[in-house]
């Protein structure tokens, strides 16, 4: 996911996004897991979409408690 589409949505949006890529990670671990999963570039992926999201949520976190 890009950063400009995480941007646009708000706290309750990116929160929702991170629980949702974090249950597709945790798919793809179990397609690992049992010998599934063709792309394992997939996890690393997974894994940085959720670091994004989470960063873009601090961030707008943050502004709004500056803000107050």
């Amino acid at each position: 996911m890009k950063t400009t589409e995480l941007r646009q949505k708000d706290v309750a949006g990116l929160q929702a996004e991170v629980k949702e890529l974090q249950k597709a990670h945790f798919g793809l671990r179990m397609q690992k897991a049992t010998q599934q999963l063709n792309n394992t570039d997939a996890l690393r992926l997974a894994r940085r979409d959720i670091a994004r999201a989470k960063t873009i949520l601090v961030e707008k976190q943050a502004a709004s408690q500056s803000a107050k």
